[in-house]
């Protein structure tokens, strides 16, 4: 079974970057990984590619022509992959066995809000190929410092949601540089949660050109909360913990963490409702960084085999000592 994410996002928004820290990242913990670049106006891949359409359709040779701008262009290439999708499927064949895909996708907004050029590709890897596929939206963080910039966001979060028809995941990138753009208007998790948007209607009568359509506006927000479908997540591609709770919500949301188990409910219910600490921390490369971490619960948390070596109590909560003989679990990593 093959899992993998539908990586998009605007332009700017850290999708190539995303892709890069994502498969260095996943092979430190001994996931096989592919990039496949579906973005023909990307020149500079700065991760390994395994499939790249640059070799079936090139954005500058289609603009040149048939004379047409960037965004006609790239609805072309979409139209071109689709018509020749036999040409990704043997691309990809010899790597289903025990590779986790990351499609980068362009950021042309309009592929996945108006057109169904890029829908019918996707919809062709799920449907026909069988493919467990998450969408992973990317938004840029800074958009948080401008509140109508943030509701457009969030419009176009929701909006993608109902036309690709995924599993999906919104991630406010380089929430690292956040405080860079000014002070927000409100704490991160009113952004994250997206508890009441009409909040920032109030914020954008400052602005007078904005003040005059303030009715449509409440009227945007209102339509993203009775849909109650979007929230976002964070990240910070160079945090290994950000890019590892990121990649625990992804796995929850395609299923991955589902494939090592057979025919028992009991198992399904207990991962699907409980926390997920099942698969990062068996790898030394983990082991670094929570060598010493404080537990609510019993080390039971961390599956079968691979309880700690012991706990005690420290300050009312469990302290777990990890100790070298840990380091057998997975010495092949190094």
């Amino acid at each position: 079974m093959v899992f993998g994410q539908i990586v998009i996002g605007p332009p700017g928004s850290g999708k190539t970057t995303y892709c890069n820290g994502l498969q260095q990242f996943l092979g430190l913990i001994g996931r096989k990984t592919a990039v496949i670049n579906l973005d023909p106006a990307n020149d500079w891949l700065p991760y390994e590619c395994a499939v790249n359409i640059a070799e079936l359709v090139r954005l500058e040779d289609v603009m040149n022509q048939y004379n047409l701008g960037p965004n006609g262009g790239l609805i072309y290439c979409m139209d071109y992959l689709m018509m020749n999708i036999d040409w990704l499927k043997n691309k990809l064949k010899p790597l289903e066995k025990d590779h986790y895909f990351l499609f980068d996708f362009p950021g042309q907004v309009e592929l996945f809000t108006l057109h169904s050029n890029a829908k019918k590709v996707i919809d062709e890897m799920t449907t026909k190929w069988d493919y467990r596929l998450a969408a992973v939206h990317l938004v840029d963080a800074h958009l948080c410092s401008d509140p109508g910039k943030f509701i457009s966001a969030s419009l176009l979060s929701l909006n993608t949601m109902m036309h690709l028809e995924l599993p999906h995941v919104n991630v406010l990138s380089k929430i690292d540089l956040i405080e860079q753009y000014g002070k927000l208007a409100y704490n991160l998790e009113f952004y994250t949660d997206l508890q009441d948007l009409s909040y920032l209607v109030d914020h954008l009568d400052q602005n007078p050109r904005m003040a005059k359509y303030r009715k449509l506006t409440e009227g945007l927000c209102e339509l993203v909360g009775d849909y109650s479908l979007v929230s976002f997540t964070t990240l910070n591609i160079q945090d290994k913990e950000s890019v590892a709770d990121l990649m625990k919500l992804v796995d929850k949301c395609n299923g991955y963490i589902f494939s090592g188990i057979e025919g028992n409910m009991r198992e399904f219910s207990k991962i699907a409702a409980g926390p997920l600490n099942w698969d990062y921390y068996r790898y030394p490369f983990f082991l670094s960084i929570c060598f010493y971490r404080f537990f609510v619960s019993s080390p039971s948390l961390i599956t079968g085999r691979y309880k700690c070596c012991c706990s005690r109590k420290v300050h009312g909560r469990q302290l777990t000592v990890w100790y070298i003989g840990l380091l057998v679990l997975r010495l092949d990593s190094f």
